[in-house]
C-alpha cells in the first residue's frame, strides 16, 4: 500500500501546480458557457473525424477542411476559448512530461519500435 500513499501525496501536490489550477479554472469557465463548450466540442469532433480519415489513408473532403478552418478561425478570436485551449495544452504537456519521467525511470518503453 505504500506506493498508493505516495501517489495520493503526489496528486495533492499536483493539484496545486499552476498548470492544473489554470486548467481547472479555464475548464470551469468553459463549462459555464454552453455556446463556447459546444464550439470546442464541435472542433474536437471535426479533429477526430479528420484524424480518423487520415489514419485510414483517406483525405478529408474540401468541405470538411473548410468547416474545420472556419471553426478554428472563429475559436482563435474568442479569448475565453483560446485561454482554455492554452491552459489545456500546458496541462497536457506537464502530464506527458510526468508520464515520460515515470516510464523512463522504471525502464518501460511504451512506444516500442516507434
Amino acid at each position: 500500500m505504500y506506493i498508493y500513499d505516495k501517489v495520493h501525496e503526489f496528486a495533492r501536490e499536483l493539484k496545486n501546480t499552476p498548470e492544473v489550477m489554470n486548467y481547472k479554472r479555464a475548464l470551469d469557465k468553459l463549462n459555464s458557457n454552453s455556446t463556447h463548450k459546444k464550439m470546442v466540442e464541435d472542433l474536437r469532433k471535426m479533429q477526430f473525424e479528420i484524424y480518423s480519415l487520415q489514419l485510414q489513408g483517406k483525405e478529408p473532403s474540401k468541405e470538411q477542411m473548410e468547416a474545420y478552418s472556419n471553426i478554428s478561425n472563429v475559436i482563435s478570436l474568442n479569448p475565453e476559448i483560446h485561454e482554455f485551449l492554452e491552459a489545456e495544452m500546458r496541462f497536457l504537456t506537464l502530464w506527458q512530461d510526468m508520464f515520460k519521467i515515470i516510464t523512463d525511470t522504471i525502464g518501460i518503453d511504451i512506444n516500442p519500435g516507434i
